[in-house]
């Protein structure tokens, strides 16, 4: 995300193209207020032609061949790859983020005695296949959190000193505060010591920018139904070019190997791990899910990822004016360096003001004692001010 604020003229033209966008392909928002992207974000109208169209030749199987099929999976590792500026071998395609969060802590190369540090009160699925690891002789080490709940980074610099310290496992974004975290710091940090960086991109990728030949990253996992507004089932692995040929995965899908492109000689085996990222997928992949995710990835990137991170800037102000007002605590960063999309408030009450919000027909969390706001590029200002008009009514 940049730190250089926008031209007014600038945010002026942003606000009318994300109209347009909001008109054009997430309708049914003239009717709920939908602020719950850090859960499900919704399918854009191109997303859903997309996924009808392969619907309706799934009915007739021989209207999707292997090598269209083959194809489409390959327009979504590309698609991937240019949002992060990675390679499409670079990209296994997921089902979901555990998969590459356990890919991460059964391929890489830990022996008894190493360390994994992981930043206290990160979501589950980047917090249990490590802990899995302690039945190896792997330490597994909760970091302690700041005062105000966010990854406390320098304390993980300066543990990354320990030579032990084998991986850093963070979150890109914090699902319950929305910190930001300054991967590039993290990254070099790890590399100075040796230690591999991974993270658990689905809070981030999608609202945030992340260019991975920049920021030293080496393994990155996301689902794509949140903040790619892509279907269920649809995610990725982004794994380091150099990484690749050195780690093998615990479980192995058939098509990970070499000469399974040719279903004509199948059981000429060759246990022979392919060179790139495949080798990472579990097949059979759902491959409308990512035919869908294909769309949506594209519709985010002619938008502009630095764009639709400074347009939630945009949306935050009325939030914190109100809160300053009120007194009302943010427990989400403000700094411009770890900031996300997502900016959530901790009311006097909050499952009351929760539920008064569900009742006025804005959709959003609760999570860890803190109303979250999760807006996206189709969100709008007044969206957020309706927010705290329920809100106001409450005091």
């Amino acid at each position: 995300m940049t730190d250089i604020a926008y031209h007014p003229t600038r945010l002026r033209a942003l606000r009318d193209q994300f109209r347009a966008l909001r008109a054009a392909e997430f309708p049914w928002t003239a009717d709920t207020v939908y602020l719950n992207n850090a859960s499900i974000g919704p399918i854009p109208e191109r997303t859903r032609r997309a996924l009808d169209e392969f619907t309706a030749k799934r009915t007739a199987p021989h209207l999707l061949p292997d090598r269209e099929l083959q194809a489409g999976l390959q327009a979504a590792r590309v698609a991937v790859a240019r949002f992060l500026n990675a390679e499409p071998d670079e990209i296994a395609l997921a089902t979901n983020t555990s998969h590459g969060l356990n890919l991460a802590a059964r391929a890489l190369p830990l022996q008894r005695g190493d360390v994994v540090l992981v930043s206290d009160r990160e979501f589950p699925a980047n917090v249990y296949p490590w802990m899995l690891l302690k039945k190896q002789g792997v330490d597994v080490e909760l970091a302690p959190c700041t005062p105000e709940g966010w990854p406390d980074e320098d304390y993980l610099v300066e543990r990354l000193h320990d030579p032990r310290v084998r991986v850093l496992a963070v979150s890109f974004v914090q699902f319950s505060n929305g910190y930001r975290a300054d991967l590039a710091r993290l990254g070099a940090a790890c590399r100075a010591n040796g230690t591999f960086l991974v993270v658990d991109g689905i809070q981030g990728v999608g609202n945030s920018v992340l260019d991975v030949r920049e920021t030293p990253v080496d393994i990155l996992a996301c689902g794509g139904q949140k903040w790619l507004l892509a279907p269920w089932g649809s995610g990725f692995v982004y794994v380091r070019r150099e990484l690749i040929s050195v780690l093998e995965p615990a479980v192995a899908g058939w098509m990970a190997f070499e000469g399974t492109d040719d279903f004509s000689r199948l059981t000429e085996y060759n246990p022979t791990f392919r060179s790139d990222a495949r080798r990472f997928e579990m097949v059979t992949l759902p491959f409308q899910d990512f035919y869908g995710m294909t769309a949506s990835v594209g519709m985010l990137a002619e938008l502009g990822i630095d764009d639709i991170a400074q347009y939630a800037r945009v949306l935050h102000e009325p939030v914190f004016r109100w809160a300053d007002e009120t007194g009302v605590r943010v427990v989400s960063p403000r700094a411009e360096t770890h900031r996300s999309a997502i900016i959530c408030l901790a009311p006097a009450h909050p499952v009351e003001a929760y539920h008064a919000l569900k009742r006025a027909h804005v959709v959003c969390s609760l999570r860890e004692g803190a109303i979250r706001l999760a807006p996206h590029c189709y969100n709008t200002v007044e969206e957020l001010e309706r927010v705290l008009d329920v809100l106001d009514q409450l005091e």
